[in-house]
């Protein structure tokens, strides 16, 4: 059992906490912006609250976050009232925050300077997987870093794995949502053109699945897809301000990303339509409005 506090209580934040305190069984202190939230959930999973990271990180083993971006993260961490002010030696930052690997790394570097242990450590798996315990965790650090943290981490994942140093982390989560936007456009499409030509595509679904064709968004996403349902899982404002990331350590690094850049695009234009907390299956909106 360790002390820990846990920074943003937002849809995978709340359920992440949670999972810290019942099931993995550690002394939890939440801090969330608006501290109605915070409130919340002590009133639901016992723990305690702070009035500032600052509060919420003194004295404990382990400190997580999960906020919304990099400016978010450096005023948590670095700000007047921020965690790193009140760690104590050897205390251990996780940010479970999808951000760049820049702010990754100067997290890392300034926590060491301060005695302290950093992880970047992003989630794959949406807010379902995290209301299950069964995230996938993509670490960047140090491996004696790693290995302290790992078991408490596995409190609300299904896989952990250490992916480098720091930045790693983020870099493989910036992969992780290449491959995603690739395969939500190429599903909408195979969907639309499929009603195009007349198909049944819940049949055709049943057969390609099984193939080379087959994938996690087409397993859990089609019908909702074919049904015009996008209330599921993660939504486009978030997946915009992820594939930006993408794109901007693209431009830093080299990379050619063209079909990111043009499903970016896609879902600038489902944001147009209305659809900017519809999940990222809304594609198929958008090849049918």
């Amino acid at each position: 059992m360790a002390d820990v506090a846990f920074i943003g209580l937002g849809v995978m934040g709340y359920p992440m906490a949670a999972h810290l305190q019942n099931k993995g069984g550690h002394r939890v202190t939440v801090y969330n912006r608006t501290a109605a939230k915070a409130e919340k959930w002590v009133a639901e999973h016992g723990g305690s609250n702070a009035a500032t990271p600052m509060e919420a990180a003194k004295d404990k083993d382990f400190v997580f976050a999960c906020v919304g971006n990099d400016d978010d993260l450096r005023s948590v961490t670095l700000g007047a009232e921020g965690a790193f002010q009140s760690m104590k030696a050897g205390a251990v930052f996780i940010d479970n925050t999808t951000a760049s690997a820049e702010v990754a790394r100067d997290l890392a570097r300034e926590a060491e300077k301060r005695g302290l242990a950093f992880l970047d450590a992003p989630v794959s798996g949406g807010q379902a997987g995290a209301e299950n315990g069964v995230l996938t965790v993509m670490c960047g650090g140090t491996q004696e870093t790693f290995d302290r943290a790992e078991p408490v981490i596995a409190s609300y994942a299904r896989m952990v794995g250490l992916m480098g140093p720091a930045g790693a982390g983020q870099l493989t989560k910036m992969i992780n949502q290449i491959c995603i936007a690739g395969l939500v456009q190429g599903l909408a499409e195979g969907i639309h053109f499929g009603r195009q030509a007349g198909l049944d595509i819940e049949k055709v679904v049943d057969v390609i699945s099984k193939g080379a064709a087959g994938s996690w968004q087409m397993e859990n996403r089609h019908k909702t897809m074919a049904a015009g349902k996008y209330d599921f899982g993660f939504a486009v404002d978030w997946m915009r301000k992820d594939l930006g990331i993408c794109l901007a350590e693209a431009n830093r690094n080299g990379a050619s990303l063209p079909v990111t850049a043009l499903v970016d695009q896609f879902y600038k234009d489902v944001q147009s339509m209305g659809g900017s907390r519809w999940d990222t299956s809304s594609l198929l909106a958008r090849l049918e409005k």
